[in-house]
């Protein structure tokens, strides 16, 4: 069999980093020093290296973030901002989804809660967890479109399956009682058996006047307010202000 047909037969089988090892080691005297065992295991690991960093790519892409670049190593842990290290440290680890926990992300507009969320969504990328970022005025407006054109229900399966979703801008606005009733619907389907992160500029008291309908509003904040985690932003500081072209240019 010729190094040709190899390297085709790779390809062929989408083993293309594989083939490009192979390659790679018939072309330079350095590989011939190695054993068999050596030589093989050098070119499966960087098969397995380039799928893992695809995987990845490609859950970061789904996600759908707006901040791909979004990761714990550079939140700004500012004295201002009286962030806890160690819980979002211990929150990285991914172990409240393993647990079907929520977290809670609290502050003011600007505040960066939403890179924190995204950061934490990353993270779970990073162990090959599904996420999904969603505003929740998208996703309202989505299940709406989604129940007229005959998808609902495939649209919460996928809700309930996704292992974190992170739903930013959390009651930020008043809403209908369809909208709550919508609201119940997501949080009772994903309740203990998979993990939300809310970002919210209003505590848990403050959602039950956005969701108006006080019965729903009782057994939405029922089921996230007791299971979850907190993180709260006391700042008063925008981070956007912080980062933007005038603070770069001063």
């Amino acid at each position: 069999m010729t190094i040709d047909t190899t390297v085709r037969k790779l390809n062929e089988m989408h083993m293309s980093t594989m083939a490009e090892c192979f390659m790679e080691q018939m072309s330079s005297i350095e590989y011939q020093q190695l054993s068999f065992e050596e030589r093989f295991t050098l070119m499966v690991d960087r098969e397995w290296d380039n799928r893992q960093s695809n995987r990845l790519k490609r859950l970061i892409k789904s996600a759908g973030f707006r901040d791909q670049g979004a990761c714990i190593e550079n939140i700004v842990y500012s004295a201002e901002r009286k962030l806890d290290r160690k819980l979002i440290a211990e929150l990285s680890a991914c172990n409240y989804i393993i647990e079907h926990h929520n977290v809670l992300l609290l502050g003011a507009t600007g505040t960066g809660k939403s890179y924190i969320a995204q950061a934490l969504g990353v993270a779970a990328a990073r162990q090959f967890i599904p996420v999904k970022y969603v505003r929740l005025p998208d996703l309202l407006a989505d299940l709406k479109i989604a129940r007229d054109n005959g998808t609902y229900r495939k649209m919460m399966a996928f809700l309930q399956k996704i292992q974190l979703l992170i739903l930013d801008e959390w009651l930020l606005y008043p809403l209908t009682e369809d909208d709550a009733q919508l609201i119940l619907e997501i949080v009772d389907i994903r309740y203990r058996k998979a993990s939300t992160i809310f970002c919210s500029q209003y505590s848990v008291p403050g959602w039950r006047e956005k969701l108006q309908n006080k019965i729903l509003a009782d057994a939405v904040c029922d089921r996230i307010a007791h299971d979850s985690y907190e993180i709260i932003i006391d700042s008063k500081e925008s981070m956007r202000k912080m980062t933007g072209l005038k603070r770069k240019f001063e």
